[in-house]
């Protein structure tokens, strides 16, 4: 069973990106690669109780098991010593990828306070995305009576596209809700 989001892409998306690219091959049209989905949690130098509550949310949030990051090299004013965990990620590809898409377009993102659209201006050059959450509340899964406390998180779009152009018409197509700007 295919999620909807994948289906919107194969019968109504390419076909789109075709007719607005050009492309003479249906395999150079660019696609969703991957979600990365990371969660720092800096107050875990502390209290290692704190990474794991941000593991369960993380978990909860994108249906699959938690990686825990560490610390790459350490960093003395920040207390942190190379190899301490430090956050989590999740990185969702294939059918769980395309269902975190849509509940995070179409049930999340709308949840948002004061929501006027995410950056339309958050690529990276290379049509990648990122996206920067202050709450985990938004999400559907989470109880707000369960929670110790808010965290962020960053949730990256990874496409196969070459240009922000082409990337920023695929997700625009996905409906990702782009703020209007004040031209």
């Amino acid at each position: 069973m295919n999620n909807r989001l994948y289906d919107t892409y194969k019968n109504e998306i390419v076909a789109k990106m075709i007719e607005k690219f050009g492309y003479k091959n249906i395999m150079e049209v660019p696609k969703l690669d991957k979600i990365v989905v990371n969660m720092g949690v800096g107050e875990a130098k502390e209290n290692a109780k704190v990474l794991d509550a941000a593991i369960a949310d993380m978990e909860k949030i994108t249906g699959q098991k938690a990686v825990v990051t560490k610390a790459k090299k350490s960093v003395a004013n920040f207390k942190i010593r190379e190899g301490m965990p430090i956050g989590c990620k999740v990185t969702l590809r294939g059918q769980k990828m395309y269902e975190f898409a849509d509940r995070l377009i179409s049930l999340a993102l709308p949840r948002v306070r004061d929501f006027r659209g995410v950056n339309a201006n958050a690529f990276d050059g290379r049509g990648n995305y990122a996206l920067g959450i202050k709450e985990q509340l938004i999400f559907p899964e989470i109880e707000y009576d369960k929670i110790d406390k808010t965290r962020g998180m960053d949730i990256i779009f990874v496409t196969t596209a070459k240009t922000d152009e082409e990337a920023r018409y695929l997700l625009s197509l996905f409906n990702m809700p782009f703020e209007k700007s004040a031209n």
